[in-house]
């Protein structure tokens, strides 16, 4: 079965930084979009970054750029999210998700297979 776990998550001040990781098993992880998403308490679920499978190519969420860099290791299957310059409003449980194969990524969870459990990111004002 397809497995995604979370990591990496915890307590921050506003301006610091963490890093949050997503392992991958029981896929080709290379032929995979990979995506972040997030969802804070009382909204709903939000689109926050993603890689494509292939060549990799970066995508952000307008409030994240600049702040935020995913990136990808083929050879562990495993992506991450660098987040830099923390805010009060990034506060959400962060969410991998996983959409192939051959697939690009999408902005809607809804058309996402696979998810991870969650990791927990909170950053205190």
């Amino acid at each position: 079965q397809v497995q995604l776990v979370e990591s990496g998550g915890g307590l921050v001040q506003a301006g610091g930084s963490l890093r949050i990781s997503c392992a991958a098993s029981g896929l080709t992880f290379s032929y995979y979009s990979m995506v972040w998403f997030r969802q804070a308490p009382g909204k709903e679920r939000e689109f926050v970054a993603a890689i494509t499978w292939g060549d990799g190519s970066p995508f952000y969420e307008d409030s994240v750029k600049g702040r935020f860099t995913v990136s990808r290791d083929n050879v562990v299957n495993t992506v991450y999210l660098q987040m830099n310059s923390l805010k009060p409003e990034d506060t959400a449980v962060y969410y991998c998700a996983a959409r192939g194969p051959r697939k690009l990524h999408s902005r809607k969870s809804q058309e996402y297979d696979y998810w991870g459990q969650g990791t927990q990111v909170t950053v205190s004002s």
